[in-house]
């Protein structure tokens, strides 16, 4: 079998950052995939999974409903190696597209009070595996060592 692209990328060599991970001509609209990646593979400990799950539930809310995104939001959802997140956009973008939207995201995340949106057994089928206060420490994280000030070298795949 053919190697997929995604695990053509050096995960040695990369770092956090907003990736575009790949290109889908799906009939006459391009669907851009972006690896929105929160730590260093293999470098950094991974993400539990209850404050992944609670970036996922406001992480969808907060894209779905974004006035200028919303309805070329396809999906956001985490990675299997939990270092991070894929969101797919209608649309042939670019990283530096995106920048302000994932700003926009993780700010909402880290100022995020209440309940977290379908964190309930009729909407969520593990609703009981949601950590709101690591999530929005996480969220913080990532806007500070890398969201904040990102530089080119964060914004392409490394060679």
């Amino acid at each position: 079998m053919e190697q997929i692209a995604s695990f053509t990328v050096d995960h040695i060599k990369l770092q956090r950052g907003i990736y575009v991970s790949r290109k889908d001509k799906v009939g006459e609209e391009i669907l851009t995939t972006f690896d929105i990646r929160m730590t260093r593979p293999n470098v950094e400990p991974i993400m539990d999974t209850a404050p992944m799950h609670a970036i996922e539930h406001l992480g969808a809310t907060y894209l779905r409903n974004h006035n200028e995104y919303k309805d070329r939001i396809i999906y956001f959802g985490p990675m299997g190696c939990r270092t991070g997140f894929y969101l797919i956009l209608a649309g042939d973008y670019e990283s530096k597209d995106v920048v302000e939207l994932v700003k926009g995201l993780y700010e909402f995340i880290k100022d995020y009070e209440g309940e977290v949106p379908g964190a309930s057994p009729v909407c969520c089928g593990n609703y009981l595996d949601i950590n709101l206060p690591m999530a929005k420490y996480l969220a913080n994280d990532y806007l500070n060592t890398t969201i904040y000030g990102i530089t080119e070298d964060r914004l392409v795949y490394p060679e």
